[in-house]
């Protein structure tokens, strides 16, 4: 896997959600696992993040300090907003954006969410890989992972693995033409 691949790192639950229907993630701090779960590994090879506005939004919300300081971090909305010392919001269109950051990053780009933003990569095929972390919970109703009518996508499985009582699966995204 290239260094400069873009890469959706997310926990669903078992039913499929990303979040609760307010964004709220509290059914994820009680989860048995495995220390960090592999977020600090990972973290550690994320060169630039990109999310949505109400992804930032809830970002925001749950921490005092913003986690993803010291890495170029993209927020992408349709609304004016002015940047912080941390954060560039952009409209740019996917493609182009995406194309300059693979270019610009010295390491992965992290496409942290949520569920509209993963529906419009898809859409363009900017995914490269999903490393998805399954919560042995169902949360019942929320935002999905997919949501209606996200384009139908092939992927390969490339890894597994077991934190405690969370699942890891790891896809790369099938080329066309490919296999």
């Amino acid at each position: 896997m290239k260094k400069s691949n873009v890469i959706l790192y997310i926990a669903v639950s078992l039913d499929g959600y990303i979040a609760r229907p307010d964004g709220a993630v509290d059914w994820l701090d009680d989860v048995e696992g495995e220390g960090d779960n592999g977020y600090g590994e990972f973290y550690s090879q994320v060169g630039t993040v990109i999310m949505g506005r109400k992804t930032y939004e809830e970002v925001l919300r749950l921490t005092d300090e913003f986690p993803y300081a010291g890495k170029p971090c993209y927020v992408l909305s349709r609304q004016t907003m002015e940047n912080s010392p941390h954060v560039t919001f952009t409209d740019e269109d996917l493609v182009s954006l995406v194309s300059r950051l693979k270019k610009d990053s010295n390491s992965y780009v992290w496409l942290v969410g949520g569920g509209q933003l993963v529906k419009q990569f898809l859409e363009k095929q900017l995914i490269d890989e999903i490393q998805l972390y399954i919560i042995p919970k169902l949360i019942g109703e929320g935002i999905p992972l997919f949501p209606d009518d996200t384009p139908p996508a092939e992927f390969e499985l490339t890894g597994t693995g077991q934190l405690g009582q969370i699942a890891s699966l790891t896809y790369k995204l099938k080329t066309k033409g490919a296999g």
